[in-house]
C-alpha cells in the first residue's frame, strides 16, 4: 500500500459518504433533537478546519423551566414567527453555540456555522461580531434584515439542501 492509499477508506458498493457540508448540517440537525422549543427545533455547529468547535440547540437558559414544561409564551401571546424575539424563554441554537465556545475558551473567529435554519437578526448580530465568516443552513426563516446585515458585513450565507 502506498502512502497516498493509507488514508483512504474503501467504500461499500452503493454507499456514498456525505460531503463535509452535508455531514455538518446533519450534525446540526442532530443537535436540534435536544431542543425544548415547542415551535421550531433548531441546531447549530461551529466548525473550523473540519473540526467541531461547539454545538448548540434552542432552549431555556440553565436553571430555567423549559417551554416543554411550562408552555410557549409566544403561542399564548399569538406572536408570529420572525417577530418579537425577546418574547421567548429560549436562547437560540446559534447563541448557545457561541456561548458554549466562550465558556470553554474556544476561539471561533473565522469559523463556519452550520445551522438547521437561517439565523434571525438577533443571532446575525452576534454571529457577525464573533467573527464567523460563513454560514450554511438548511431551512429559511422570515427575517430579511438578518440577510441584509450578513451581506453588509461580508458574511457568506449559503442554503444547502439536506438529503
Amino acid at each position: 500500500m502506498s502512502p497516498t492509499d493509507a488514508g483512504r477508506r474503501e467504500e461499500a458498493p452503493g454507499r456514498e459518504r456525505p460531503s463535509w457540508h452535508e455531514y455538518f448540517l446533519q450534525l446540526a440537525r442532530q443537535a436540534a433533537t435536544r431542543s425544548t422549543c415547542l415551535r421550531r427545533q433548531v441546531g447549530a455547529v461551529l466548525v473550523r478546519d473540519k473540526r467541531i468547535l461547539a454545538t448548540g440547540y434552542n432552549g431555556a437558559p440553565r436553571g430555567i423551566a423549559h417551554c416543554l414544561d411550562v408552555g410557549c409564551l409566544r403561542e399564548e401571546l399569538g406572536v408570529p414567527s420572525g417577530e418579537r424575539h425577546e418574547l421567548c424563554r429560549a436562547i437560540h441554537a446559534e447563541q448557545n453555540a457561541i456561548i458554549q465556545a466562550a465558556i470553554h475558551g474556544v476561539a471561533i473567529e473565522g469559523a463556519t456555522l452550520y445551522c438547521t435554519h437561517q439565523p434571525c437578526i438577533l443571532c446575525a448580530k452576534m454571529i457577525i461580531n464573533s467573527g464567523v465568516k460563513e454560514i450554511f443552513f438548511a431551512e429559511g426563516y422570515p427575517d430579511e434584515l438578518s440577510l441584509a446585515m450578513f451581506a453588509e458585513a461580508g458574511v457568506a450565507l449559503r442554503r444547502e439542501e439536506m438529503p
